[in-house]
């Protein structure tokens, strides 16, 4: 069996913009979110404000329940291999998530 597809997605100017007080959803990037829970996708929100602001920022724009669970970037990562050196592991800026399949992320990582 092969391991699930796992996408962690960040917060601010992914699917949510703010200027000054007012919160602008991304709908390309929410539709996405979406559409990856639909299509079995594991999902974590992560955000450098933290887990609590990444969860009160999916429940704003009611995709929640899309994610697995909510988490604060790290700030130093403990591991034997490095990041440039992880198995199927692939960077990806929203713009391209937007109309990127669960298919077009399998192939980016050589699935």
């Amino acid at each position: 069996m092969s391991r699930p597809l796992v996408i962690f997605v960040d917060v601010d100017d992914t699917f949510v913009r703010s200027f000054g007080n007012k919160r602008i959803p991304i709908p390309s990037t929410i539709d996405r979110i979406q559409t990856l829970f639909e299509e079995k996708v594991e999902l974590y929100c992560w955000s450098s404000g933290g887990a609590e602001y990444a969860r009160k920022s999916a429940e704003e724009f009611k995709i929640a329940h899309c994610f697995l669970g909510f988490l604060p970037k790290p700030n130093i990562l403990i591991d034997d291999v490095l990041l440039s050196d992880w198995f199927e592991l692939a960077e990806v800026h929203p713009n391209q998530a937007a109309n990127s399949s669960r298919k077009d992320f399998e192939l980016l990582i050589g699935r």
